[in-house]
């Protein structure tokens, strides 16, 4: 198929893109800035300008697709409400797919969307998986958790660098999934027409709690952690004293996020239907304590190397 990857900068868009790839897509990414999206290109991405909230780039980008894949969403520098960089985006997306005749559209939302409303993002996720049941096209909906790439920066980076890991008072378990499996799924929609209309949870073998997280991350480095929990009512203070200025509404909205991550509930689904209806066998799919383990043994064994040529350059200016 040709197919159009929507975020495919991003760190899961570009999995789906690589994967696409792969299985012999012809694949087309459209981003705001050509320039930062050149590995893309190296990779054998054809890239189009385009922006969610400019409808004639969109027209562009969708010349000629046979499907669409949506994995975009707001970055956390951007200073507008995601109301309006991710909710007016989705709809100009799906109402250029209907005059372009793309009918095949594949979106990335999140688990437990209709459940957390008063959240922004999932409130946008929620709708945009309401309009798509609503719609003429053949949607399929992959329902996420969190990504373990997330991981390496909230716990596994801190941990090994010996500084403060900051989680909320009232954590909720996770099942964590790795972008690289969640890109397969994404892009076998494609193969298997029984996914057309229909959602799935897309979550990992098991839900983590910050606790356990931080477990890992101390075996696997060999390091104590320093842990800090945050109590859920100055999320919510922080929250609303940003939701006052302007330029700091997309900074509260982010925040309002905590209430999903710090409900002290579980973002898990069973899995059996999906792995059935996608065609991948489960025994594939990537644990958190493998990735927090190949994380650590990577990262230590290129500290050890550059120790090393540390010291031989020391060894070199010695006058002996």
């Amino acid at each position: 198929m040709q197919v159009l990857v929507v975020g495919g900068t991003g760190t899961l868009g570009r999995q789906i893109a690589r994967r696409a790839l792969d299985q012999g897509h012809d694949v087309r990414c459209m981003v705001r800035t050509p320039r930062k999206a050149s590995f893309l290109q190296e990779w054998g991405v054809e890239l189009t300008r385009g922006d969610l909230l400019e409808p004639a780039s969109l027209d562009y980008a969708l010349d000629g697709v046979d499907a669409v894949i949506d994995a975009s969403t707001s970055r956390p520098d951007d200073p507008k409400s995601i109301y309006e960089t991710d909710w007016d985006g989705k709809l100009n997306l799906l109402r250029a797919c209907e005059r372009a005749g793309v009918k095949r559209f594949v979106f990335l939302s999140l688990l437990d969307a209709d459940k957390h409303r008063d959240v922004p993002l999932m409130d946008i996720k929620y709708c945009t998986e309401k309009l798509l049941r609503e719609s003429e096209l053949d949607y399929t909906v992959l329902q996420g958790a969190a990504f373990m790439q997330g991981v390496i920066s909230q716990f596994a980076i801190p941990i090994l660098e010996s500084q403060t890991v900051w989680v909320s008072g009232s954590p909720t378990s996770i099942a964590y999934m790795n972008t690289q499996d969640m890109a397969r799924f994404a892009v076998s929609a494609l193969d298997h027409p029984d996914t057309v209309r229909k959602t799935f949870p897309v979550v990992g073998p098991k839900a983590w709690n910050t606790g356990e997280v931080v477990q890992l991350c101390e075996l696997a480095s060999g390091k104590s952690a320093r842990v800090f929990r945050v109590p859920p009512a100055l999320l919510d203070l922080t929250a609303g004293i940003c939701s006052f200025f302007e330029p700091a509404v997309n900074v509260a909205e982010r925040l309002a996020f905590g209430a999903v991550t710090g409900g002290g509930g579980s973002l898990s689904a069973p899995m059996e239907e999906t792995y059935s209806s996608f065609g991948i066998d489960p025994e594939e799919i990537t644990g958190l304590e493998e990735y927090i383990r190949e994380y650590y043994d990577t990262i230590l064994k290129r500290l050890r190397a550059m120790e090393a040529d540390l010291d031989k350059d020391a060894k070199k200016k010695l006058p002996f």
